[in-house]
C-alpha cells in the first residue's frame, strides 16, 4: 500500500525533493498497531542512528544509547511483558494479556532510547533528558525521509522496573522512547495542530 501525505507525495519520495521544511510541515506519526513488514534495511536504519545521533548535545556526554528489539526477541520480551502483567494485575483477562504479549511483534523493529543522564557538575541533568527526546524525534524525522513508518511511544513497561530490567535498562538510567519501525498498513491520518500563534507571549521590558 501506498501511503500518500497531504501534499501528495509518497514518504519513499520525501527524500528525493530535497526539501527538508515540507517533510516537516507533513510529517505524521504511523500507528505501530498499524504496521507490517518489511521494516526498516540495516543500511536504512544505520542511517536513521546516525542522524539521531546529531542533536544537540551539551558538554558532548552522548547521555543515551539504543537498544534494538527485533525478530525472535519481540515474542521473547512480549512473554516477558506478559508475566509480569500477570503479577500486576491478576484479575485481567486473555484479551489484556494478548495486548500486553504483542506489544513488541506489531512493528518489524523497535528502537528503545536509554536516556543515560546524570548528574554532572557543569552540565544540567535536564538537558541531558531534553537530548534524549530530540534523539527519538530526530528518528522519526529521519525514517519519514525514508519512507520508513514510525511512531514513538512509551507505555507502562518503559516506567515498570520488573520489565525495563529484563529490556536491558540500569537502575539509574530512563526510556526516553520506544520508537517503533515498519510499513504502515493504513492510510496515515493528520489530527488537529495547534497555530503557532495561539501559543506565542512576546517578553517586553517592564
Amino acid at each position: 500500500m501506498t501511503v500518500i501525505l497531504n501534499d501528495g507525495l509518497p514518504p519513499e519520495r520525501l527524500n528525493q525533493r530535497g526539501d527538508p521544511l515540507a517533510l516537516l510541515a507533513s510529517r505524521r506519526s504511523a500507528s505501530a498497531k498499524a504496521m507490517r513488514e518489511p521494516g526498516p534495511t540495516p543500511a536504512q536504519l544505520d542511517t536513521i542512528l546516525a542522524a539521531a545521533v546529531r542533536v544537540p548535545d551539551h558538554g558532548k556526554l552522548n547521555p543515551w544509547r539504543f537498544i534494538i528489539i527485533e525478530g525472535g526477541a519481540r515474542a521473547a520480551l512480549g512473554a516477558v511483558l506478559e508475566a509480569r502483567w500477570r503479577d500486576l494485575n491478576p484479575t485481567h483477562g486473555e484479551q489484556s494479556l494478548a495486548f500486553v504479549r504483542s506489544f513488541f511483534s506489531r512493528a518489524p523493529l523497535t528502537v528503545c532510547v536509554v536516556s543515560t543522564a546524570a548528574p554532572h557538575p557543569k552540565i544540567p541533568e535536564w538537558e541531558q533528558v531534553l537530548s534524549a527526546g530530540a534523539v527519538c524525534q530526530t528518528m522519526l524525522i529521519a525514517a519519514t525521509a525514508l519512507g520508513v513508518g514510525c511512531q514513538w511511544l512509551t507505555d507502562w513497561c518503559a516506567y515498570d522496573p520488573v520489565t525495563t530490567k529484563a529490556i536491558g535498562v540500569g537502575e539509574a538510567e530512563k526510556i526516553a522512547g520506544l520508537v517503533f519501525l515498519g510499513t504502515s498498513a493504513e492510510a496515515l491520518v493528520d489530527r488537529p495542530r495547534p497555530q503557532p500563534s495561539s501559543l506565542i507571549t512576546r517578553w517586553a521590558a517592564p
